[in-house]
């Protein structure tokens, strides 16, 4: 008989970090956490709190407020801070419940409050709802990386087009920057950027690759892709808000563009940006159907076909400065 999947999975009891000052409390938290099933690290104070959160596997951190030295809301900012991007759950334990204090907590990052003296059950409770949302994150994450990790895929299939996503993503935080976006937008635009050909998975290598002119089937094959990555991203809560990004790259300013043939303001600004971006690596790259252009070729390009009706023409204005600025610190293009 056959084992079991989860058997052959790895067998690890959810962590939780522990910090007091007072001796008797950490115990008393310590014991209560043991007996629900959970692994325990604890520490008297935030210096070795710290230790523990660099060498230790941590799912979620419950702090002291009044801890002589660096206290709880500073202990739980560095927390979130050494945890980037990964989401580990903080509860702050504190015997002040003003208004004044849970807002900084809330300023630090902390996700749950409980107030002394604590009902365990009330605590556990807490701490097992946060157990769940951390692993709902952690979903989350893996789904996403799937899908870039199928990108990477797509694109290595084709010596043409390898890395021109991973491109497009680098030069949306770029411009996203000049434009003054804060930073949650720009990592939204970074993440359009990777996946807005995603879509390309689902068309035939041989159209993709091919040389010479498109027939008329094969170019309506081709603008089926900006959909088809829309279907593909569209499962997942976490990318809904690129969505937009991925269906109207290819729209026009003039309405010539597809799958909607929006126009003008119509177009979501996302796909206003990627549209450009887009464009823009796909001329200094290599084709099959053509070599590389000059970034001043490109350009000129791009500000003749600006003038057509092609793009925005305040965006296309403002990424061509950019581009300018960026050629005279003598910077080198893919």
């Amino acid at each position: 008989m056959y084992p079991t999947l989860g058997r052959l999975r790895e067998e690890r009891k959810p962590s939780v970090l522990v910090v007091d000052d007072v001796q008797p409390n950490l115990e008393l938290i310590e014991a209560v956490f043991l007996k629900a099933g959970l692994q325990v690290f604890s520490a008297s104070g935030s210096d070795k709190a710290l230790d523990i959160f660099v060498k230790e596997r941590i799912d979620i951190a419950v702090l002291d407020v009044m801890m002589p030295g660096i206290n709880g809301f500073e202990l739980c900012r560095r927390l979130k801070n050494f945890s980037d991007k990964e989401y580990i759950p903080v509860v702050l334990v504190t015997a002040l419940n003003d208004k004044k204090n849970k807002l900084t907590g809330l300023d630090a990052g902390a996700d749950d409050f409980i107030c002394k003296p604590f009902d365990t059950q009330e605590l556990l409770t807490k701490i097992r709802s946060l157990l769940k949302l951390k692993e709902l994150h952690e979903q989350l994450d893996h789904s996403e990386n799937i899908i870039f990790s199928l990108v990477i895929t797509m694109e290595a299939r084709d010596h043409y087009t390898k890395g021109h996503s991973t491109r497009v993503g680098d030069l949306a935080i770029e411009f996203g920057s000049f434009l003054g976006f804060p930073a949650q937008d720009r990592e939204i635009l970074k993440k359009a950027g990777i996946l807005h050909d995603i879509g390309k998975m689902g068309l035939s290598e041989a159209i993709l690759n091919k040389p010479s002119g498109l027939t008329v089937e094969e170019s309506a094959e081709i603008r089926r892709h900006p959909v088809i990555g829309e279907d593909i991203c569209r499962p997942l809560k976490s990318l809904r808000e690129i969505l937009p990004g991925i269906r109207h790259h290819h729209e026009r300013w003039d309405g010539s563009g597809f799958p909607d043939n929006l126009s003008g303001d119509s177009i979501p600004l996302m796909a206003r940006i990627l549209a450009i971006l887009d464009a823009f690596d796909a001329m200094v790259s290599i084709r099959p159907y053509r070599g590389r252009r000059s970034i001043d070729t490109t350009l000129t390009v791009i500000e003749h076909e600006r003038l057509a009706g092609q793009w925005d023409p305040e965006l296309t204005k403002i990424f061509i400065r950019m581009m300018q600025l960026i050629s005279k610190k003598s910077f080198s293009y893919a």
